[in-house]
């Protein structure tokens, strides 16, 4: 039976991987190797109803809460509240441009997902900058600094927030442990750009009225939904640490209050003038697809997990390897070619909480590789493909121009973190 679940996993993943190159959506597969898993699992092991209610649990808790915190976004951004920042944005200069950007990125995708600050940051980048290499720079900052400002937040990246709601990290301890590894993450390509850029002038693109869809709000109503937003998304954690409750009963909280400050702040307007502001129709634009691929993926390596397949497979790699640094290291590489959400999956299920406790380590060190190692390729990350759209990023350039200083930053990043845990 385990060789099975094996190739059939292996063979799902493979799918997932070459997304691009099968043109076939990687829900697809993820969806029918969870079929076939459980299937398998049934019929080899006989009643499984307790054990996949468990699994269906823990991944019923990722999806609620990553479903309220996208329409969250999708509302804030429905009333041009990521404005209050990009008019804030005003220089002449490249260099600080560049560091405006970085650190911007940085800090917003520790309260924001990593691929939402990415649309919204790049979307910035082509009101600032009407020279195309320099946007597509800015872009592969973008990309590096999204993905390490989600590191250090419980709430920045799908696989931070997995191994938050699985226990493995808390809120406080990853800010404290992860924040200044991922900082070095950013600053290295940070300071080899700018060296590039130096003495260059901002060539800003000529502005044509009307050039973007308005979406009929006040600038009292964009910067209350803002602030209220953010406010929320940051609150989550403080919820979970007060009352030990799971996130997503924190994320449903807040959307419901969200729901209703735009329910009030709206009541007076024409139910056609306000129906795409509303929560509701932000829920409809969330993106579903990612939600359904996480569903089968998270349940695909529950098979795994409860086959003890992953727990085989880490007592394998601590007898080969030997160095738990190392190993996680390795998985954070991994990263950058196939999807970090089923890596992270397959580890909280290979490494227990009874050998691993909550914060250790090995859970720490997992969230920062794993989060930045994607950074390497542009393929590696939600971010990295999202900006590859947009701005039609070439795949060779991007591993020509930047690959190497996002390796650079993941490895300073990495050192820094066993350095410092070391010296504690």
């Amino acid at each position: 039976m385990d060789i099975l679940l094996v190739t059939i996993f292996v063979i799902a993943y493979a799918a997932i991987a070459f997304e691009h190159p099968l043109r076939v959506n990687k829900s697809a597969p993820a969806l029918i190797g969870a079929g076939l898993l459980w299937t398998i699992y049934a019929a080899y092991t006989g009643h499984v109803s307790e054990q996949l209610n468990e699994s269906l649990s823990s991944t019923a808790q990722i999806v609620f809460f990553l479903m309220g915190a996208m329409a969250i976004v999708e509302v804030v951004d429905a009333h041009d509240g990521f404005d209050v920042i990009t008019d804030k944005i005003k220089t002449t200069k490249m260099v600080v441009l560049l560091w405006l950007v970085g650190f911007v990125t940085f800090f917003l995708s520790a309260v924001l997902d990593n691929l939402t600050t990415t649309i919204v940051m790049i979307s910035v980048c082509r009101k600032l900058l009407a020279e195309r290499e320099d946007r597509l720079f800015f872009a592969g900052v973008v990309i590096i600094a999204a993905n390490a400002g989600g590191a250090w937040s419980p709430i920045g990246d799908v696989t931070t927030t997995m191994l938050w709601i699985g226990g493995q990290i808390t809120a406080l301890a990853i800010i404290k442990g992860v924040f200044f590894p991922a900082l070095v993450n950013i600053l290295v390509p940070l300071m080899v750009i700018s060296y590039m850029f130096r003495g260059k002038i901002v060539v800003s693109p000529v502005k044509v009225a009307n050039d973007s869809a308005q979406h009929g709000t006040t600038p009292f109503e964009s910067s209350f939904m803002f602030y209220a937003g953010i406010g929320l998304l940051c609150a989550v954690p403080v919820f979970k640490t007060l009352t030990h409750l799971p996130p997503f009963m924190g994320i449903l909280f807040a959307l419901g209050i969200l729901w209703l400050a735009g329910e009030l702040i709206h009541r007076n307007k024409e139910e056609v003038e306000k129906e795409h502001l509303t929560i509701g129709a932000a829920l409809q634009r969330i993106d579903m697809q990612s939600i359904v691929f996480f569903i089968g993926i998270l349940l695909a390596v529950a098979t795994l997990e409860h086959s003890h397949i992953l727990a085989g497979l880490a007592q394998w790699l601590d007898k080969a390897v030997g160095n738990q640094a190392l190993i996680v290291s390795i998985f954070g590489l991994a990263s950058a070619i196939v999807d970090n959400v089923p890596l992270v999956a397959a580890s909280m299920g290979m490494y227990s909480l009874t050998d691993f406790p909550a914060d250790s380590f090995l859970w720490e060190f997992l969230a920062y590789a794993a989060g930045t190692g994607g950074s390497i390729l542009i393929i590696g990350s939600a971010a990295g493909v999202a900006a590859m759209g947009i701005e039609k990023i070439e795949f060779f350039w991007y591993v020509k121009k930047i690959s190497l200083l996002a390796l650079v930053g993941y490895m300073g990043g990495a050192i820094v973190y066993i350095a410092l845990n070391q010296a504690a």
